[in-house]
């Protein structure tokens, strides 16, 4: 099982769940979450047009049938016009790990229902999973989100954290 796998497992998408990818890159876990999806949809969003280009080439058949929406966009000021989403999930998305996630944090928690699940994969090559899980974890709690879990999983190129967390009440 390779990261990407491993982490919509962990998000365990339902067929009618709505998401959020921040920082999709190639669209390799968008199509992951499409094929998982039924009366759902992904919005996936990027700072590279580069990076949606390559997205909406691999996943032109879930545009097509209205699962995926593909956006340059970065998180901190990114708008639905008041839509809420199930999930949000970030894979490598470094600004969680460094400086200050403050207006990422507060977009998220306007783009997620109440009830909603935020999911942070993170790893660095010469850091152990677990302090890179307490630097996500901290930064949530510093911004008054739940955390609900931290884990961590290893793969041949190194180990992964994995935080989930709920929106600030």
């Amino acid at each position: 099982m390779n990261r990407i796998d491993w982490a919509v497992g962990v998000i365990a998408p339902q067929p009618s769940d709505h998401l959020l990818e921040v920082g999709c890159g190639h669209g390799i876990a968008v199509t992951k979450v499409c094929d998982r999806l039924d009366e759902g949809g992904i919005v996936a969003i990027d700072r590279s047009a580069v990076m949606i280009a390559a997205a909406a080439r691999r996943n032109a058949e879930h545009v097509a049938a209205g699962r995926a929406t593909l956006r340059v966009a970065e998180l901190r000021s990114f708008d639905l016009g008041g839509r809420r989403l199930d999930k949000a999930f970030a894979m490598r998305v470094g600004v969680f790990t460094r400086g200050d996630p403050a207006r990422e944090f507060a977009a998220l928690a306007q783009l997620l229902k109440p009830e909603g699940r935020l999911f942070l994969f993170h790893d660095e090559p010469s850091t152990g999973a677990d302090d890179v899980g307490a630097r996500l974890a901290a930064a949530a709690l510093r911004h008054r989100w739940l955390v609900e879990a931290l884990s961590a999983q290893i793969f041949d190129s190194g180990e992964v954290a994995c935080l989930i967390a709920r929106p600030p009440a």
